[in-house]
């Protein structure tokens, strides 16, 4: 099915920024094949990607470039399991193991945009791992038509542009951090097997908030800088608690975060990670339209 991804790309305008960006990922693919993660590499690390704005890191070198070179600088998963803002959904539940569409879930941009595909290869075997991971009282609720939200699909459409990793979606079942540092551990095994664990989201993400000199000039309010470095200091010294308290402690708040289920993937990940304590690598930061887009890994 990877063709259909191929196919599609094949449409976008020549002089469009993600259209060389796919011609850049296939000429390095033909040069240097992504080398693949085999148990020799240890555990893959957890990451938590700040995914942009609907599909606007499409057309920024900003977001292109960075993301495919930390996705290059790893190896090659053996399967993909995300967990995006934008799929808030108890009991935890997952996607298709191999969906026909896409989730398409924004408005006002390009045309071209909803007819891009990314149709990765089968999940299924992932989908019986993570069910298989969960508690008897925690079973796992199978969509067997859902596809990929924007908040997984867009910055791993940038990031493995091929479409030859499989990806498997889980919902954010809760907006408690213990209890999402928790399903975080849970998943912790599947990274000794090669699986990527990503919390997709954003690190500030006032919606409500944006003003024209934001969209027009990423002017950073306050707001969205003090969360931002509130946070990255917190991240720096592994302090956990300290995050686990952002309604409270984290300045910029609740401008930063109105709604919160762009900042909790945060806790899938550090959940994830084999002490979530130890300072992290961040490997995006800066602004877009004002919005932290901090973005990090951990071991």
């Amino acid at each position: 099915m990877t063709s259909t991804t191929s196919a599609a790309d094949a449409l976008i305008p020549a002089a469009h920024p993600f259209a060389a960006h796919v011609r850049r990922a296939v000429a390095a693919e033909a040069a240097d094949p992504h080398r693949e993660w085999t148990p020799e590499d240890g555990a893959m690390p957890s990451l938590y990607v700040s995914h942009g704005g609907g599909p606007m890191p499409f057309e920024s070198p900003e977001w292109l470039n960075p993301l495919r070179r930390w996705a290059r600088s790893l190896p090659k998963p053996k399967a993909i399991l995300v967990v995006s803002a934008h799929w808030e959904s108890a009991p935890l539940s997952v996607s298709a193991a191999r969906p026909s569409e896409l989730v398409y879930d924004f408005g006002g941009f390009n045309p071209i945009y909803y007819n891009f595909r990314y149709d990765t290869p089968d999940a299924g075997e992932l989908t019986q791992q993570v069910t298989a991971m969960m508690p008897d009282r925690e079973q796992v609720h199978g969509h067997n038509s859902r596809g990929l939200d924007h908040g997984a699909w867009v910055p791993l459409k940038i990031m493995y542009p091929l479409a030859d990793v499989p990806v498997l979606q889980l919902s954010l079942p809760t907006e408690d951090p213990d209890q999402l540092l928790a399903l975080g551990a849970r998943l912790r095994p599947l990274r000794e097997q090669g699986v990527l664990v990503i919390g997709s989201g954003h690190m500030t993400h006032g919606l409500p908030f944006l003003t024209r000199e934001m969209f027009s000039g990423n002017v950073v309010p306050g707001w969205s800088a003090d969360f931002d470095a509130w946070a990255a200091e917190a991240l720096d010294r592994g302090d956990v608690a300290e995050l686990a308290r952002f309604r409270s402690a984290a300045p910029g708040m609740p401008f930063s975060h109105p709604t919160v289920e762009h900042f909790t993937p945060l806790f899938v990940t550090l959940g994830a990670a084999t002490d979530p304590t130890a300072p992290i690598v961040t490997k995006l930061e800066g602004y877009s339209v004002g919005l932290s887009r901090r973005s990090f890994q951990a071991a």
